[in-house]
């Protein structure tokens, strides 16, 4: 499988210190958050990903090079200066994500989640990694049934935990689910991936599973100042 790491953000929430570093190459627990990904993708077996730019691009390759100190080959997809979104970034690295399943993971979170368990093959168009609802998104965004199929509506709602394997097929219609925007009709197209998701979701296309391990979403500079305490405290094994 390949990988992509969503790492093209403007980090807004994150001022002032994503002024001069982007998001993902803040570091949490001595090393950048991105690279956490990096060496957990490079246990798992993966050995292709594509890391999404935009914002201070130009210091990801100078941050990570080639990949190959983790045993990788990264490739850059780079957006210009206005990041395309999670969906339009997802489309734009589609000629090397190619058109077998991949992984894609938010570059803006941390977790002991083991990729290795994600399945090579989901039954559907995707599958999704789901964690308990953390305070700042206390009404979670997905129900998951006992049969593992992922739900928009339904009790016991948990979080989405930026971390998921897609197929090509999730994009099959994805001009009509997301609509006649000025977005969708620039080229390169900008769009978020979540009206796909919920379009397959409703369409039982999608499964999932709740990971309750550690797990982080470094949304301010307050949560990442307590990501990197509580990991130079508890170094994940």
């Amino acid at each position: 499988m390949k990988a992509l790491i969503f790492a093209a953000g403007l980090g807004e929430r994150m001022r002032p210190l994503t002024d001069a570093t982007p998001k993902p190459l803040l570091p949490a627990g001595g090393k950048p958050l991105i690279t956490w990904h990096l060496e957990r993708l490079a246990a798992a077996g993966i050995t292709e990903v594509v890391v999404n730019i935009s914002w201070l691009s130009e210091q990801f390759p100078a941050a990570l090079g080639d990949g190959s100190r983790w045993g990788l080959s990264i490739h850059y997809s780079h957006e210009g200066d206005v990041p395309l979104e999670t969906g339009g970034g997802m489309w734009h690295a589609r000629g090397v994500l190619g058109n077998d399943p991949f992984i894609a993971i938010n570059g803006d979170v941390w977790t002991d989640y083991e990729f290795s368990q994600l399945p090579a093959h989901p039954p559907g168009d995707a599958h999704l990694v789901l964690v308990d609802n953390p305070a700042h998104n206390p009404a979670g965004d997905f129900a998951l049934a006992s049969d593992g199929i992922v739900r928009n509506d339904g009790a016991g709602k948990l979080t989405f935990a930026g971390i998921g394997v897609y197929r090509a097929s999730l994009f099959d219609d994805w001009r009509r689910v997301i609509g006649d925007t000025p977005g969708a009709r620039a080229e390169p197209p900008r769009f978020r991936l979540a009206p796909l998701l919920r379009a397959a979701i409703a369409e039982g296309q999608v499964t999932g599973e709740h990971h309750r391990g550690r797990w982080t979403d470094v949304g301010t500079p307050a949560r990442l100042a307590e990501l990197d305490a509580g990991l130079r405290e508890t170094p994940p094994r």
